[in-house]
């Protein structure tokens, strides 16, 4: 059985993805810059095809403007607990 992310570091990134909602303005551009940075940590936290498509869907959520709000990281935590 392989290592899972645990709910708290699911809910700190997620967290860390609605932060740029504190910084009108400059948001959007730090987006940009954390798009990859989440996609990257989501790949190596849920591997496999998990991971290559969460990552892809986790980096345009960052990206797209207004996205921001949705748990991607924490909905994957669900899924992967209660879809056994």
């Amino acid at each position: 059985m392989s290592q899972k992310p645990s709910l708290l570091f699911c809910i700190i990134m997620d967290v860390l993805g609605c932060a740029t909602y504190l910084l009108p303005g400059l948001g959007e551009w730090f987006d940009v810059a954390f798009a990859p940075i989440s996609a990257i940590i989501y790949f190596m936290a849920f591997k496999g095809k998990r991971g290559i498509i969460g990552g892809s869907i986790n980096f345009l959520e960052e990206l797209l403007p207004g996205t921001d709000i949705i748990p991607t990281f924490t909905i994957t935590w669900l899924l992967m607990r209660y879809n056994k």
